[in-house]
């Protein structure tokens, strides 16, 4: 009896798996039309330099077979990949410019060493406007979401706070908005990575507490449920 419930768990996973690449390639395809296009040129190409390697390089019938199979193989894998990104990017769109964008990004993307949350630490009631912080090797990062012509007064409210609260901490500011030269939404993540480490791992860890306890609790804007959007994960 346990043999057979260990054999029958891979196959009961598998359709699971199935089940979520499809379902992330019907978002993907319906939010961008690029994507299956973009897909059948990252299938089609590897499979044509295999069958062009196997007519030039080869001899036998073995190897030739063997080539055309890389090709295929790689047709898959890279098709794969490129699912993957064009997904990231849907998902990214359908949130951008909601209230609360910043916040479901805080808690599904940053990279390992950084710390945020989706609730954020100042919101103007009336515009939805929000100011977000992040805790990591480069120090304290405070994303502002929204226009800059609305945000800058809270953005530098909040700064003046962090200073007078971890003083020797470098504060850095972003904006997360409509204006031309504002942080996609997509590379937020990636902005705070770029940023020169300046703390140690414990000196963010105690950086993040003493930040965190003068911190009164706040509403996250209403628009986006953090808990539901996310960025997807590749398909393996």
């Amino acid at each position: 009896m346990a043999r057979t419930s260990s054999t029958a768990a891979p196959s009961s996973a598998e359709p699971g798996r199935m089940r979520q690449m499809w379902d992330v390639f019907k978002m993907t395809r319906k939010y961008d039309k690029q994507a299956l296009p973009l897909m059948i040129g990252g299938f089609v190409l590897p499979i044509v330099i295999g069958v062009v390697l196997a007519l030039v390089l080869s001899n036998g019938i073995i190897s030739r077979v063997l080539w055309i199979v890389a090709g295929v193989l790689g047709g898959v894998l890279l098709a794969t990949v490129i699912l993957g990104r064009r997904a990231e990017g849907a998902a990214y769109s359908q949130i951008s410019g909601q209230p609360g964008a910043v916040g479901a990004v805080l808690r599904s993307s940053l990279k390992r060493g950084w710390r945020g949350s989706e609730m954020p630490v100042a919101v103007n009631s009336k515009t939805r406007d929000a100011i977000y912080r992040a805790v990591g090797r480069g120090g304290v990062v405070l994303i502002s979401e929204g226009p800059k012509s609305r945000t800058g007064r809270m953005l530098d409210e909040e700064r003046r706070k962090v200073a007078r609260t971890v003083p020797n901490v470098t504060v850095t500011t972003i904006n997360v908005g409509p204006d031309p030269d504002s942080v996609p939404l997509r590379k937020v993540a990636g902005t705070l990575t770029k940023i020169k480490p300046t703390l140690t791992k414990t000196e963010v860890q105690a950086v993040d507490n003493r930040l965190s306890s003068l911190q009164a609790p706040l509403p996250i804007p209403k628009g986006v449920d953090p808990n539901r959007v996310r960025a997807p994960r590749q398909p393996r």
